[in-house]
């Protein structure tokens, strides 16, 4: 793109804008916390390059809070093997550390052993009566 006009007079292109993503939007494609996120990064747009080179090469707080947590809902329901409806019905808080998660894994309470009983395919269990649940024909 050159700051020339044109000999066909037509409007010069346009330079692309970065396009900005809201942190709450950043960090779920990091698949992180957000309050759990440092302040520099809660307070300000992302840009699309900033992610990506986050993704490429993580700062610290992005590794350790990957490690340690706290995670979000997603994350910790992919972690136990259960859907984000079972958590809620479970009554299991919004975010949880590495260590609780272990903790429930350790444990094993009556209701993560039917709910990872219902996720599994073919595992021939009716599923519940949770919303948006369809019964088996």
């Amino acid at each position: 793109m050159t700051d020339e006009p044109r000999e066909d007079r037509r409007q010069q292109p346009k330079p692309k804008k970065e396009q900005l993503l809201s942190p709450k939007t950043a960090a779920q494609k990091l698949g992180v916390f957000l309050p759990a996120t440092p302040e520099e990064f809660r307070a300000n747009p992302i840009s699309r390059t900033e992610l990506q080179a986050m993704q490429d090469a993580p700062p610290q707080w992005l590794v350790t809070l990957r490690r340690e947590g706290p995670h979000p809902r997603d994350e910790v329901s992919r972690r136990l093997g259960v859907s984000n409806s079972a958590l809620a019905r479970a009554g299991v808080s919004d975010s949880m550390t590495t260590a609780e998660i272990r903790a429930l894994l350790d444990e094993m309470p009556e209701w993560l052993v039917e709910e990872r009983e219902k996720k599994q395919p073919g595992s021939g269990r009716a599923p519940g009566t949770a919303v948006g649940e369809r019964p088996t024909a």
